[in-house]
């Protein structure tokens, strides 16, 4: 940069990425400006706290994800994290700041505790498994529940995220491993609960993971698995669909009753200053349920999966995550892929954002108006 710029200069890196988010965060508010009324309307969905779905049938979608959520996936979108390599390096850096900046906007305290009421955790001696629980902040809220920390069983495939886990006090005496959602290492029938909260998104073969839960669930036992919901919007659907799953309500209720639950619940949830709103999708935006009905394995039995764990040692001696597609074996295609998936999600990274200042703007139309925000979220 020339000298004479002086004033350029000063701004700094942070000023300028700070200007950026603000650009950024703007992008919604000013494509909403032109979007069609009707979708707008139509898509801001009330709060709902139970829709019990037992029954329902969506052959569409259930066809979509019979052999793998990977290979099925319809042209334009493209899930970039969406495969176990790319989120392995995702959550490489996540993990150093995803409970100070990812929680807050996406997966607070009061959306736990409603997203975890459904799976009644109700006893301090049921044997529970939080699967891809990452840091520890769903499994803080398993322990809130009253349930004890050695019936708990904390695994994640990022070593990263689990670093983080094992070095908070309050997770003491809670087992803690590594290990994959799509191939379980437990017994069959030996989990009075199985709980999922914000990884679904990241299953290449999303039935495969609903089918595990139902396995090693016990005869009358609970699944609970929270996640996104895909958008309506039609630029945050864009950048949704770049970036990872955000299934819809229909494609949960699918997956869950193929894989043989019954009594299949959903409750929604989202951050309480959006009002209601889920057009732009929620990366936390329900929890669904289902009860195993029997004992014994799934209903739908799958094939070999597509994507496998490993980890092997690569020229640096690093610990590194493969799997056996061919495209993921390639360090210039799995980067190109990881820094474009990673645009979708800083997008989603500046959306709660924007709703909050947003909310903000409204809040004193709301002082004479008890219904401004209901009406112009």
């Amino acid at each position: 940069m020339q000298k004479g710029n002086g004033r350029v200069a000063a701004l700094g890196p942070v000023t300028m990425a700070a200007v950026s988010c603000l650009v950024m965060a703007s992008l919604p508010c000013f494509v909403e400006s032109f979007a069609p009324g009707p979708l707008s309307v139509a898509s801001k969905l009330s709060t709902q706290p139970s829709m019990s779905f037992s029954g329902i049938r969506n052959k569409q979608a259930g066809a979509r994800w019979m052999m793998s959520g990977a290979a099925s996936r319809p042209l334009g979108k493209l899930r970039l994290i969406q495969h176990k390599a790319e989120a392995f390096w995702f959550y490489r850096y996540l993990s150093i700041v995803y409970d100070k900046i990812v929680n807050p906007g996406h997966w607070t305290e009061d959306m736990r505790e409603a997203a975890l009421k459904p799976a009644q955790l109700d006893s301090p001696d049921l044997n529970v498994v939080d699967v891809g629980g990452g840091t520890g902040f769903c499994t803080l809220g398993i322990l809130k529940a009253g349930v004890r920390p050695d019936k708990i069983v904390l695994m994640d495939q990022s070593p990263h995220q689990l670093e983080k886990a094992r070095a908070k006090k309050t997770l003491e005496g809670v087992t803690i491993m590594e290990g994959d959602a799509e191939d379980l290492p437990f017994e069959t029938d030996s989990k009075d609960r199985y709980v999922s909260a914000g990884s679904i998104e990241y299953w290449p073969d999303p039935q495969r993971g609903i089918c595990e839960a139902y396995r090693v669930v016990k005869p009358g036992g609970i699944a609970c698995c929270i996640g996104p919901v895909h958008p309506t919007f039609p630029l945050s659907r864009f950048f949704a669909d770049l970036w990872m799953l955000f299934p819809t309500e229909e494609e949960y209720i699918e997956w869950f009753s193929k894989a043989g639950f019954e009594d299949v619940k959903i409750t929604r949830i989202g951050p309480w200053w959006y009002h209601g709103v889920r057009r732009h999708g929620l990366i936390m935006g329900c929890s669904v349920t289902g009860r195993k009905p029997e004992a014994g394995l799934p209903k739908l039995q799958l094939g070999p999966k597509e994507e496998k764990q490993a980890t092997k040692k690569d020229s640096s001696g690093l610990n590194i995550l493969r799997n056996d597609l061919s495209r993921a074996t390639l360090p210039l295609t799995l980067m190109t892929g990881l820094i474009l998936g990673t645009l979708g999600g800083f997008y989603y990274f500046l959306v709660p954002v924007y709703m909050f200042l947003k909310h903000l703007l409204i809040s004193p139309i709301a002082l004479f108006w008890k219904d401004a925000h209901k009406k112009l979220m």
